[in-house]
């Protein structure tokens, strides 16, 4: 098929690869502009960006797609499909009719749970049991439209956002060369989106990163793991800002909520205990808890302050 790719971060990159393997036409890559990154705020490219430099393709990087001069060039590409992984910009319906088969979209959930954008994150915190990724037919609604394909994965008790990014951009990957050919060939059945289930997945607000010990110790856990490794779920001792990397959940103890039990950092929660095995203080590298504690005693009874 003669397609144009439309992605930006790393999560996109396994899409990306697969098209290219399965011998495609890529007739544009567009992405993101370079935006300043790092100390030294020097303008970087896109993770896709650089990829398909790497692969000789060509690369759009618009400011908008609104833009009549970008709805024009877009068209003027003839394409037969558009393939969109976390572009991040909302696309005209102008540009959505554009080629032949539409555009489609790698979107990591299993809609209509987890529309929008931080589904990742969201069904961790959740505490969904699985979650997965749906080709989705794009239409004007955010991710209303119908689903071409999805294939499932069980959400591990061990699972963070970063391992299951990692998951399911390759599952993304190993989805959409069969999902491309199903659309030519007519042989796929569109899976319209029920009503009934539909949850948003809003953007992660770092002011919601700050632990409130008076949750539950099962929450708090799986707020850790959602917000690994950005922006990091976080607490403060003695108004030092920790950032708490991992840990595990203590059922059986319990204590006033954001009282540290004993001297290795098991703390009381609403329901339950929590005990952090590896953090990060405020400019400084990540440590295990014994290296951490070695420079930054906190003793039993120390209290955390919380979010309220």
């Amino acid at each position: 098929m003669r397609i144009a790719f439309m992605g930006t971060p790393d999560f996109a990159l396994p899409t990306l690869d697969a098209l290219i393997a399965g011998g495609h036409d890529i007739a544009a890559v567009y992405t993101q502009p370079p935006r300043p990154a790092g100390r030294g705020k020097r303008e970087q490219k896109s993770p896709v960006h650089r990829r398909a430099e790497e692969a000789g393709l060509t690369v759009f990087t618009p400011i908008s797609m609104k833009a009549e001069e970008e709805i024009e060039r877009f068209a003027a590409l003839e394409l037969d499909c558009a393939v969109v992984v976390a572009f991040g910009q909302i696309l005209p319906v102008a540009v959505l009719d554009a080629p032949t088969y539409g555009c489609v979209n790698v979107h990591a959930s299993l809609l209509p749970r987890w529309r929008g954008a931080a589904p990742i994150h969201r069904a961790l915190m959740a505490g969904d049991r699985a979650t997965g990724v749906c080709i989705m037919q794009m239409e004007a609604g955010l991710d209303t439209g119908p689903v071409l394909m999805r294939a499932t994965t069980p959400i591990a008790a061990e699972d963070t956002t970063e391992s299951l990014h990692d998951r399911l951009a390759q599952m993304g990957g190993d989805l959409i060369n069969d999902a491309l050919e199903g659309l030519a060939a007519g042989t796929l059945t569109p899976e319209i989106q029920p009503e009934e289930g539909v949850t948003y997945a809003k953007k992660i607000d770092k002011a919601e990163a700050r632990i409130d010990w008076t949750r539950p110790a099962a929450e708090i856990g799986r707020m850790v793991r959602g917000l690994y490794p950005f922006p990091g779920a976080w607490t403060e001792v003695d108004g030092e800002r920790l950032k708490i990397l991992a840990g595990h959940v203590d059922e059986k103890a319990s204590g006033s909520a954001g009282v540290l039990l004993d001297d290795e950092l098991l703390i009381a929660c609403g329901d339950g205990a929590y005990r952090i095995d590896r953090a990060q203080r405020a400019g400084k590298a990540a440590m295990d808890r014994e290296v951490l504690l070695r420079g930054f005693s906190i003793p039993a009874g120390t209290k955390l302050s919380s979010a309220t």
